[in-house]
This record gives structure tokens, C-alpha cells and sequence, in this order.
């Protein structure tokens, strides 16, 4: 699996030493990763926007309402920038300005093109629904005809693409660790707590593990 080429878009300049082009680091963090943020341009104006995303080999698969200012502007062939972060814990420093968080992110550049054709928007959806309960599909109802029309449907192919990581503890003097304050690291984890049921669900269906046991990456 070859590394992401950097370019003037994606190279890592603030701490390079944090940056990578690594495919397979890049992959393991969107696939764990649930929300993204799109950053774009519409009519002159800067927009950022929050959705979620299923990888699936080289492309990223994003989808909404046709209706959506953000589905218009990446079918329209805009370019547009995608970031996911995930939180891995919270530096504690000696001082007050040394504060820091551990995290794992990804930066995408790239534009985006429409899914044509039924079949291939199904297939999209499909791998949606199991990207966020694996095992999902099989037990829902299938989009209708008419939620399909109504839901566009765009893939971006993963080419311009780069990691920043930031690991371990405060990168302090020594002689700051003189202060009367604990440093470390509080370690952070995204857990799901107990299920909740829907009052209009059938009550004698209980949830399936993968519903009682969820957790990210699937």
C-alpha cells in the first residue's frame, strides 16, 4: 500500500514531525473515525459543515438531502477540504500554556462526484448503514424509490490526503515541574452507554449485541 504523496495542500508544516502520508495510518484513523467537517466556498462565503462518511477502498462516499447546500456545492465539482479528529486524551503541563490534547487527525483535499444510477446509490447506503452498526442493514427496511430520489449521494477519491498525530506527555523545561500541579495525560476514550428504546418500538425485541456492545471501529 503506497503512502500519499504530500503537496503544497496537505504537507504538514506546523510540527512536521507530527505530519504523515501514510495510507494504511490514514485509513485506520477515517475508519474510525464517525463525523467529519467539510469546509467550502458558496457564493463568497466560507461554510463549514458537520456529516458523517463510509470509506470504502480509495474513495470517501459522503450523502444528503439534494436540497443540502453542502451535497449542491461538492456535486458541482467544487473543491472543497474534509478533516476528522479523534480525541485521545488531555495533557496536563506544568504550566498554564503547555496544556496540549493527544489526537489523531486527517486532512482530505480533493472534489467530489455525483453517484449516478439506483444501483449504485443503493450500494452506497447499504455500506453507510453497516459503516455505522455493522450487521444493520439486514434488519431495517430498504430505502424506497422515492428516498432515494431525495438523497444525493457523492464520491471523492482519496488523493490528496495527510495525518497530524500528537502523542505522549507535556513538553515542558524541568524546571517548570516544580509547580505544585500534577501533570500527566487523562486518557480519552468514545464509549456508548446503555441502549435506549424507542417507546413506538416493538418491546419484545431486545437489542441485537451489536447494538448492546457498540463501539468504534466496527
Amino acid at each position: 500500500m503506497s503512502n500519499f504523496t504530500p503537496t503544497e495542500r496537505t504537507k504538514v508544516h506546523r510540527k512536521p514531525d507530527r505530519g504523515s502520508y501514510d495510507r494504511e495510518l490514514i485509513y485506520s484513523i477515517l475508519d474510525e473515525a464517525f463525523v467529519c467537517h467539510v469546509a467550502f466556498i458558496d457564493n463568497g462565503l466560507p461554510f463549514v459543515v458537520p456529516t458523517n462518511y463510509v470509506r470504502v477502498g480509495d474513495k470517501l462516499f459522503l450523502h444528503g438531502s439534494i436540497a443540502s447546500r453542502l451535497m449542491k456545492t461538492l456535486a458541482s465539482g467544487a473543491p472543497f477540504c474534509l478533516s476528522v479528529t479523534l480525541l485521545d486524551g488531555i495533557v496536563c503541563s506544568p504550566s498554564a500554556t503547555g496544556h496540549s490534547v493527544n489526537y489523531r487527525s486527517v486532512v482530505v483535499m480533493g472534489k467530489a462526484e455525483p453517484v449516478e444510477g439506483e444501483a449504485a446509490k443503493l450500494a452506497a447506503m447499504r455500506d453507510f448503514v453497516e459503516y455505522v452498526i455493522r450487521g444493520r442493514w439486514a434488519a431495517v427496511r430498504p430505502p424506497t424509490e422515492p428516498e432515494l430520489k431525495g438523497t444525493m449521494v457523492v464520491a471523492v477519491r482519496l488523493v490528496e490526503a495527510s495525518a497530524k498525530v500528537r502523542t505522549g506527555f507535556a513538553v515542558n523545561e524541568d524546571e517548570d515541574y516544580a509547580a505544585p500541579a500534577w501533570t500527566g495525560v487523562i486518557p480519552m476514550k468514545w464509549s456508548s452507554l446503555a441502549p435506549v428504546p424507542d417507546p413506538r418500538g416493538n418491546p419484545s425485541i431486545a437489542p441485537p449485541p451489536n447494538i448492546q456492545k457498540y463501539s468504534r471501529p466496527q
